[in-house]
């Protein structure tokens, strides 16, 4: 039973739960201070880690990208608050891919108790019983999960599909559409599947030149590039 408790996580369209927790930023009263915005609540194993220095540090230095999408950057380990402080201070001196000086202004959840991480389900003991796995939870402006993302401790993440993960999200809202594999902003977009046979065959037949199938189940808009 106490596994089970441990390794229990949320799944996708459920509402995020919700905790208060001292970071790096002052207190947080999540999801409730995000409200409007998407979040990527992330965690990492440890603090003084090589895996974990090169993951801040690039999450560091994309922060304006995230802004721009109307994303903000939560991490999560189990260390102490002094610990993170000592830390984040510690990458401001390391270079890494050309990227040095780097400050990390997001806020880093202290979580000794592991309270937050069995709520999201970061402890697995399959890993280990001490340190969170490389979880990555993209929650949106509503506070619903739509995302899960798990790395072994061993794997760096790709942040680079993280951020496509929320554009492609943030399209498929904003305009009824679904994204193919690959998909980048301003490629095309894949509409809803015809709902009947009429509409299947009008979508066939149909001259608009924003629109194209592959087949009848298989249709695309065109994106202005």
């Amino acid at each position: 039973m106490e596994n089970e408790m441990v390794t229990r996580m949320p799944l996708i369209g459920d509402d995020a739960p919700a905790f208060k927790a001292v970071t790096t930023q002052g207190e947080i009263n999540f999801p409730e201070d995000y409200k409007g915005k998407w979040v990527i609540l992330f965690s990492h194993p440890a603090d003084f880690t090589p895996v974990c220095t090169t993951e801040f540090m690039t999450f560091a230095s994309m922060i304006d990208e995230f802004k721009e999408i109307n994303t903000e950057l939560v991490g999560l380990s189990v260390d102490s608050l002094y610990a993170h402080i000592a830390w984040l201070r510690k990458i401001q001196e390391i270079e890494f891919k050309g990227m040095k000086n780097i400050e990390v202004t997001f806020p880093l959840i202290e979580d000794i108790r592991m309270d937050v991480a069995k709520k999201y389900g970061m402890i697995q003991p399959g890993q280990s019983n001490t340190q969170a796995v490389r979880a990555v939870f993209v929650i949106d402006p509503k506070g619903k999960i739509r995302t899960i993302l798990y790395y072994p401790l061993s794997t760096g993440r790709n942040f680079d599909e993280i951020k496509r993960i929320i554009q492609a999200l943030q399209k498929a809202d904003s305009d009824g559409v679904a994204t193919p594999a690959d998909w980048r902003p301003g490629d095309d977009v894949i509409v809803p599947t015809a709902g009947s046979c009429g509409t299947a065959k009008e979508r066939m037949e149909s001259q608009d030149e924003d629109t194209y199938c592959l087949d009848w189940f298989m249709c695309f808009k065109k994106e202005c590039k």
